[in-house]
């Protein structure tokens, strides 16, 4: 798998696929019309969504392999590479493929928007499992795409293609919360583990030679991608991420303010922050007080 294939166009994507370009910036391909071929990295500069029917290979992202079985989606943005690990066989690709270059949504309100489907940003092992009705709905919508392609591009196209991958994609945000609920088996325990990640990191040195913990950080210790744990997180407890880390920074340093021995700077050090004047805004912010006024306030 250490070919390296870039597409910068969705021509060249067809043209690899062996399927016709009717449209320079989007495209729905039908992958069974592929050559049957051996697995290899590719560079994507658009947004891909691939759509799984068969076991055909393993697709690989970064260091990990996706979740990535029958009736599975997977969203990749641009720039972004991804390959398919055959272990030196040949294959037959199965599925679809939804590309649609950046271009075809800039000024419309999905190109405004396109940051909010966050799951462009995950990782592995966190592919998108469709149920079977759910795919019936993702293939209606590829289909209603693929119907405004057959046509001659006319001042309704773009507004009706554009409008119908905005479509498909608000159903996918619909079917990952419903994910994060039925698949409670394979997320189980993502929540507690995270406690315990930040239970340890306050017992060991890393706030004073990392700093404070980051969102990437914690995911990055979880094996998710930032965006799909952000999203698990805020599904959980109602709270980002990034909040209930603050959360539990208060919590520890509501601790340490009682020891007469250390300064408030003394603490916010140990506790991660660069500048103590960091940490006296964040606390005042969450708690009401400043840490000398807490300290005075409930310290006997």
């Amino acid at each position: 798998m250490d070919t390296l294939r870039r597409f910068e166009t969705i021509n060249e994507y067809n043209v690899f696929n062996n399927n016709e370009t009717r449209h320079p910036l989007v495209s729905v391909v039908d992958l069974s019309k592929s050559d049957p071929r051996q697995g290899s990295r590719m560079f994507f500069g658009f947004y891909t969504i691939f759509l799984k029917d068969v076991k055909c290979g393993d697709l690989v992202y970064g260091r990990h392999t996706y979740d990535y079985q029958e009736g599975t989606l997977v969203f990749l943005a641009p720039g972004q590479v991804a390959g398919v690990n055959s272990n030196g066989e040949t294959y037959q690709p199965k599925g679809y493929a939804l590309v649609f270059h950046p271009d075809l949504i800039h000024g419309t309100a999905l190109g405004r928007h396109i940051q909010e489907y966050t799951f462009f940003g995950y990782q592995s092992y966190e592919a998108l499992h469709l149920s079977k009705r759910e795919r019936e709905i993702v293939l209606d919508c590829f289909s209603k795409i693929d119907y405004e392609l057959e046509h001659a591009i006319d001042k309704h196209s773009k507004r009706l293609i554009v409008s119908n991958i905005e479509l498909f994609l608000n159903y996918c945000v619909r079917f990952y919360e419903r994910q994060f609920i039925t698949r409670d088996h394979a997320l189980k325990g993502v929540f507690e583990r995270f406690e315990n990640l930040l239970n340890a990191y306050y017992q060991s040195d890393k706030p004073q030679t990392i700093g404070l913990p980051s969102v990437a950080y914690c995911a990055s210790e979880l094996n998710l991608s930032a965006n799909y744990f952000g999203d698990l997180i805020k599904k959980e407890t109602g709270k980002t991420a990034q909040e209930y880390i603050q959360s539990k920074v208060i919590d520890v340093a509501k601790e340490r303010v009682f020891d007469p021995a250390k300064s408030i700077s003394q603490i916010a050090y140990e506790l991660g922050f660069k500048y103590p004047q960091h940490f006296n805004r964040l606390f005042k912010q969450r708690v009401g007080q400043s840490p000398n006024e807490y300290r005075m306030l409930h310290y006997n």
